[in-house]
């Protein structure tokens, strides 16, 4: 009974975080976010300290150097993405009947398309994307709660990644102290080793979306796409699914080089730069920089990203991973734990 005390403990805590969890998702995005910049920016906090820097100066260097990459690559990408944007929303009439004349001749047929009308309607709303978009965002403009918590939310991520950067080690401790002596030797092997698994996991995972995105990007600005960046970032950033960045890349770039040109040869070097970034992340890029850290099946990883949406909402994607990661270690031990220890070996008898 004593060995299956602290077992009933770390299932009602575990019950107990995921009824939170859901309780409270609509408003832990912004600390969810804050705490993942805070647990991949610890380590280079720890390096710093080990400078003789002190934790609030290593802390404030960090914050800043995450912040500013985050700003820099913002003005650097924001102009171009929104250009492209606006492209879209011009094209749209164009990509409507495109799609229309393909499913007629598929014998499809949808109801006919006034391409003129819908010009008309879009140039209403501004003649680019961002009068479009203030269109779109009018009733959340005129909702003063809903735009008060939206900021609230944006500010709330460097204001808590700041406090939780400066204070993680003494929270380790906090949650450490709460451990009974009993069984803090298992607790604490069980937590390094999902430090370890988890923090690799994440930093390759995020390389990962990073390489694909400027892969993608640059070869379907080599291969003449307009829309490059827009499908390029896209694709990268929903690669942490397997297959899904490659399946959405390669059917929106493909969709959008028919509508800007009808030569079915242009769709040859979107093909090839989709085929060869495929080839990259399977035998090179996931391999090299994630591994098999979590241990989980393709489908497996599918089916926590979309439990956790289905949960949580966008922070059960943000936690989908990371809790499998957690799971699949505990797995493990349990698994350790039960198995039957190996028979001793059977003495010869002598003769």
């Amino acid at each position: 009974m004593s060995g299956s005390k602290p077992v009933a403990i770390g299932a009602g805590l575990v019950a107990g975080a995921l009824l939170l969890l859901w309780s409270l998702g609509p408003v832990l995005t912004p600390f969810a976010v804050a705490a993942g910049l805070a647990y991949l920016g610890d380590p280079l906090v720890d390096r710093l300290e080990k400078l003789r820097l002190s934790r609030t100066l290593a802390v404030a260097l960090v914050f800043t150097v995450i912040f500013a990459l985050g700003l820099l690559a913002f003005a650097l990408l924001a102009p171009r993405l929104v250009e492209q944007v606006a492209a879209f929303i011009r094209a749209l009439p164009e990509w409507l009947q495109w799609t229309q004349a393909r499913l007629a001749a598929l014998g499809l047929p949808l109801p006919a398309l006034d391409a003129e009308a819908l010009r008309r309607l879009l140039s209403e709303h501004g003649a680019q994307a961002g009068g479009l978009a203030a269109s779109v965002l009018k009733p959340l403009t005129q909702s003063g709660l809903a735009l008060l918590g939206f900021a609230a939310n944006l500010l709330l991520i460097p204001v808590v990644t700041f406090y939780l950067l400066r204070d993680w080690d003494l929270l380790i401790a906090r949650i450490h102290a709460l451990v009974p002596a009993a069984a803090r030797a298992s607790t604490e092997a069980l937590a390094r080793e999902t430090d370890s698994v988890l923090g690799a996991f994440i930093r390759g995972q995020l390389l990962v979306m990073a390489a694909l995105a400027l892969f993608y990007s640059l070869g379907l600005w080599a291969a003449g796409l307009h829309l490059a960046l827009l499908i390029g970032l896209a694709a990268g950033l929903v690669s942490f699914v397997p297959y899904l960045g490659f399946i959405v890349g390669l059917g929106a770039a493909s969709v959008a080089m028919l509508v800007q040109t009808p030569e079915l040869s242009a769709l040859l070097p979107v093909l090839a730069v989709f085929a060869i970034g495929q080839a990259l992340e399977s035998l090179w890029l996931t391999p090299w920089l994630v591994g098999d850290r979590i241990g989980l099946h393709p489908l497996a990883v599918i089916f926590a990203v979309m439990a956790g949406a289905q949960w949580f909402g966008v922070v059960g994607v943000l936690l989908a991973l990371p809790a499998a990661a957690v799971i699949a270690v505990l797995l493990r031990h349990v698994h350790e734990r039960l198995k039957p220890p190996p028979a001793p070996p059977e003495s010869s008898a002598t003769p």
